[in-house]
């Protein structure tokens, strides 16, 4: 069960090292575009119990609120091959009192050539009612610890983040 620890220093981002699957990959042997999102997700549902101590289900539970996803944007820069070993990374870049974007991007496995990025907004929603709630208490203080300092996600477009995390991997 989660309980935040304002004593813990929380990771900025999580990160897992993964396999392109055959089966995952259209005739090109590139990633299939839809399958990005499935990486991404397993990836970060790997990370996060074991970075923040948080299981999903267990949140849900305790805060009887969750976060949906509202919108994705997505630039694929480079392709993923089939049996290539990437590097997937994900991290909060931004919230307000009830959403929060998550930045998912995949390297390859040296993390010197960047394949795609992902910004997926999510809102906090109340269980019961179906609305969106805002983040209070232990949340709040969660997304505080756990944010990347030093991104300007209301300023900043997608191509430019590019060059960014471009410009960090060289």
């Amino acid at each position: 069960m989660f309980e935040y620890d304002p004593h813990k220093q929380y990771p900025k981002q999580t990160e897992s090292r993964v396999i392109i699957r055959f089966q995952d990959c259209d005739p090109l042997q590139h990633l299939n575009n839809a399958k990005y999102f499935d990486y991404f997700f397993n990836a970060r549902e790997d990370q996060v119990p074991k970075l923040y101590g948080v299981e999903i289900m267990d949140f849900i539970k305790k805060y009887k609120a969750a976060w949906v996803v509202y919108n994705h944007q997505i630039s694929y820069v480079r392709p993923a091959n089939v049996g290539e070993w990437v590097r997937i990374m994900s991290r909060v870049i931004w919230y307000n009192e009830n959403s929060l974007v998550v930045e998912y991007y995949m390297t390859d496995d040296n993390e010197q050539e960047l394949k795609t990025l992902l910004w997926t907004t999510l809102r906090y929603i109340d269980m019961k009612t179906a609305k969106t709630t805002p983040h209070e208490g232990a949340v709040l203080d969660y997304l505080k610890a756990a944010l990347v300092p030093g991104v300007d996600f209301q300023n900043l477009t997608m191509r430019e983040r590019i060059k960014q995390i471009k410009e960090e991997l060289k």
